[in-house]
């Protein structure tokens, strides 16, 4: 203020001009309203490049993994595979994704896949529309909602899995020629799965959301098909490792408590009809949700996801209504607010991170969870930005949003290359990244076909003929270490789900909404 007192006249006036037209601009585009009342996203700003660019090559790996007869493949070294999948059922479950580096469809984690990706484009659409990302998101989102629908042919049986993995993991060969039986398992009222089939509503819920102003009588069949899984899954209780625990050696669900507040919390805000609230909040609530006790958000667990997801509505209510005077609501943001401060590296309660400064949790896929933390604290900083309510406690010390945007970048900057490494743990992004991706179709040349028994391919020492673009491969070890060798599957393997969650965190970084912007001028 003394320096616009010092100068000229026409300083002072045009100061005035850009702040009456920046408040303008503020008032009328900082928020996008979607559904149930007055709940709000930030609108994008001018794309940030690198994270534009590593946008666009994380959405390729979606088509890497893709199953079925294939519409303007871009992948030269991809074609038509599994068409004959859901045969056996009179069924249709060509589409899908493999969930790795092999050929397995596991529909619990491809459906978390599907659920990530549909509130990415919920919260950063048009982040992603700034960056020309948008139609790719949403052509992975619907070849993934294609197969989940067909998987539900009534009302009480889903298909959760297609192909034997113990047979797929047994062969090294390119999904254009395998020709192994392909089983299917499905969860009925006599063999329950209300963690898978609670994912499956949570992600059509989801989706349907996002189609509903694209398509609405597509977003009607999703939450259709949500709606009554979700009482599927509610009412025959049960995990499915447990119904089938030969599977609990591959995607162990260590309970399904989670997934049915999960969707429960989706189809609140896919429908606005309050009883899904009030099964989160209310008995179920109570019980499952484990308020209170921060966890990480993971396709297994989805306790902190749920906790961001309903902050999100005592965030943007009325003050004096209903939900925003809620006491179990209150705990779910305050649960949340505690998972934030475990992220921020100055917090008392923080994690641990290596040297390098990534969250590290586990050993096994490394970083699934840093990036899924990094997505979920980029979201609720706008979340706090956006709402007005930008103060985070912990332990007594305050944080703001842009705090939580901080961590957020640290941890895709380190994905990309800023670690010790000097390595882009992102495929085909950077000068440096892994060559030897624990992956089939990658790792053998297109026009061979090895039949059930190409390992010389897994085995040999030379870097992919074929590129895996957009693969997140597991990531570094505690020292911050990382050995490209195609047969360290806990390193060097890709997963389609992590996919999804870097997707998430990059679109949420490519721009910056006008609120979290003032907030970090």
């Amino acid at each position: 203020m003394a320096r616009c007192c010092g100068c000229s006249v026409r300083c002072c006036c045009w100061l005035l001009v850009l702040t009456l037209v920046a408040l303008a601009v503020t008032a009328t585009v900082v928020f996008v309203r979607y559904r149930n009342g007055g709940q709000v996203f930030p609108l994008p700003g001018v794309p940030d490049p690198k994270y534009a660019e590593a946008l666009a090559v994380a959405l390729q790996f979606f088509q890497v993994q893709k199953s079925g007869k294939l519409l303007n493949n871009e992948i030269p070294w991809r074609g038509d595979s599994a068409l004959d999948d859901g045969k056996d059922a009179k069924l249709d479950l060509s589409k899908g994704m493999y969930d790795a580096g092999d050929h397995m469809k596991f529909g619990f984690t491809l459906a978390f896949t599907g659920t990530m990706l549909s509130w990415s484009v919920l919260e950063y659409g048009d982040a992603m529309r700034a960056a020309k990302q948008r139609d790719a998101a949403l052509d992975a989102l619907g070849w993934i909602m294609d197969f989940l629908i067909n998987a539900h042919p009534s009302d009480d049986v889903l298909y959760i899995q297609v192909g034997d993995p113990k047979a797929d993991h047994k062969c090294w060969e390119r999904p254009e020629t395998m020709s192994e039986k392909r089983p299917l398992t499905k969860i009925t009222t006599k063999s329950p799965g209300s963690d898978v089939a609670a994912e499956t509503a949570a992600a059509m819920a989801a989706a349907s959301l996002v189609y509903k102003p694209i398509n609405g009588t597509y977003s009607s069949s999703l939450l259709d098909h949500a709606e009554r899984l979700f009482a599927f899954a509610d009412k025959y209780r049960g995990a499915y490792t447990r119904t089938f625990p030969e599977l609990s050696a591959y995607y162990n669900s260590t309970t399904y408590q989670d997934e049915l507040l999960w969707a429960a919390s989706w189809l609140y805000h896919a429908t606005g009809n309050h009883s899904y609230l009030s099964y989160a909040t209310g008995k179920n609530g109570k019980e499952f949700a484990d308020l209170g006790n921060p966890r990480y958000f993971s396709w297994d667990d989805k306790r902190a996801g749920t906790e961001v997801l309903l902050s999100r509505v005592r965030f943007f209510a009325s003050d004096g209504s209903d939900v925003g005077q809620d006491e179990v609501l209150g705990s779910y943001k305050e649960t949340a607010d505690a998972v934030m401060c475990i992220l921020l590296p100055e917090s008392d309660t923080a994690a641990f991170r290596t040297e390098g400064g990534l969250l590290y949790v586990a050993e096994w896929n490394s970083l699934q969870h840093p990036v899924a933390s990094a997505f979920l604290a980029a979201v609720y900083s706008d979340y706090m930005a956006t709402s007005g309510k930008t103060e985070l406690t912990c332990s007594g010390k305050s944080f703001t949003a842009a705090d939580l945007r901080k961590f957020a970048k640290s941890q895709a900057d380190y994905v990309l290359g800023d670690n010790p490494m000097k390595l882009s743990y992102l495929v085909g992004y950077g000068d440096s990244y892994p060559q030897r991706v624990h992956h089939r179709g990658a790792s053998i040349p297109a026009d061979v076909d090895t039949g059930c028994g190409g390992q010389e391919w897994l085995k040999m020492s030379k870097p992919n003929p074929n590129v895996a673009t957009g693969a997140l491969v597991g990531g570094p070890f505690k020292n911050d270490s990382f050995i490209d060798n195609r047969e360290n599957v806990r390193q060097n393997e890709a997963t389609t789900y992590n996919s999804a969650l870097i997707v998430g965190l990059l679109s949420g970084l490519v721009s910056s909404s006008v609120a979290v912007a003032q907030s970090l001028s």
